[in-house]
């Protein structure tokens, strides 16, 4: 059944994500989407100043059939008329996880139905295809997110080569601690972006050294963020709010813009991807897209809806997987989540 299911036209495919606290479900035909639902917990976290995983575990259990129905109600289908099943099983929040694969692998072993499995960070890259359906391989994928960051060569559609990353602190992570310091609500890279609009570039955030070309680290920044405010904060010094998230959105921005136009000039390759929470991000948009520009690249982007975590990226992976894979994404009923999974 498997391998008759990469040459069939208007392939359907119903996928869930539920890797951290966004409940989500939707319906792929050929490689256009037709529904996404998602159901997220940002309220609910927000009074813990970020994500609690059994408290987002127990929301997904109560959310999960509710949001699988309405992507199905929504996409005009049954779900018997889904030709497969696909469901991210890893990185994530294990508890969180399991609630989606255990709900998949229900749906699938009742219906009959094949299930692909779905590496989250991939899912990430492939909503580049659903924003533009001309982005084709080879290119630079720069990946950022509350848990990664990396820059990769996309050799083609299944194929990966990590070129660096982050060497302590992931980039969503930095935004939300350096937010958590300005006391600014979670999520904290929209309230920094939001709070930058008013800033000037007054704070200075010195750049890390690190040992590879497109290696990152944002520890030392965010020390420097910490310190600049404990200080002023010592002194009886008003906190320039906007003007350190500024200065810190901007310097990130460059860093990472920086590096992702250096890999492209490196391998040859005239486009550059952006994949993960933080691609929503004005400024990383306007300083990849200004910069690329300049060095005669193209930047691309995911809608700003798809770059939070959805289940359309995952469904259009799956699409992939089953198109251009050798079969290894196909899962037994034996699939269990994994809270890391390698990035290649």
């Amino acid at each position: 059944m498997e391998n008759s299911l990469a040459e069939k036209k208007d392939l359907t495919i119903v996928a869930v994500e539920s890797s951290c606290d966004e409940t989500a479900c939707a319906v792929l035909r050929d490689g256009v989407i037709l529904s996404s639902v998602i159901s997220s917990q940002i309220e609910i976290h927000k009074a813990f100043g970020g994500v609690v995983p059994e408290i987002a575990s127990r929301n997904h259990v109560v959310n999960i059939e509710g949001v699988v129905n309405a992507a199905i109600e929504k996409a005009g289908i049954r779900l018997s008329d889904a030709d497969c099943f696909a469901v991210t099983y890893g990185a994530g929040l294990l508890g969180a996880l399991l609630v989606g694969v255990s709900y998949v692998k229900g749906l699938a072993f009742a219906l009959d139905k094949p299930l692909v499995k779905v590496n989250h960070i991939r899912g990430h890259l492939a909503a580049n295809y659903l924003a533009d359906p001309s982005l084709k391989p080879p290119y630079i994928g720069l990946i950022v997110s509350g848990g990664h960051t990396a820059v990769v060569r996309v050799r083609d559609y299944l194929s990966f080569e990590y070129l660096g990353g982050t060497m302590d602190d992931a980039v969503g992570e930095a935004f939300d601690k350096v937010a958590r310091t300005l006391s600014l609500p979670y999520p904290g890279g929209p309230e920094i972006e939001r709070a930058a609009k008013g800033g000037k570039p007054t704070v200075y955030i010195p750049e890390p050294k690190t040992k590879g070309e497109f290696d990152f680290s944002f520890s030392g920044i965010k020390t420097s963020v910490i310190n600049f405010v404990h200080g002023a904060r010592q002194r009886g010094e008003e906190i320039p709010v906007a003007d350190v998230a500024y200065s810190f959105q901007t310097a990130v921005c460059s860093m990472l813009s920086r590096a992702a136009v250096k890999a492209a000039k490196r391998y040859g390759c005239s486009d550059v991807a952006v994949a993960g929470g933080v691609g929503a991000n004005g400024c990383l948009r306007e300083t990849l897209s200004d910069l690329c520009l300049k060095n005669g690249l193209k930047a691309h982007f995911p809608t700003k809806q798809t770059c939070t975590d959805n289940a359309a990226m995952i469904a259009m992976e799956a699409y992939l997987q089953i198109r251009y894979g050798d079969g290894s994404a196909f899962a037994s009923d034996a699939l269990d989540a994994k809270a890391s999974l390698p990035l290649v």
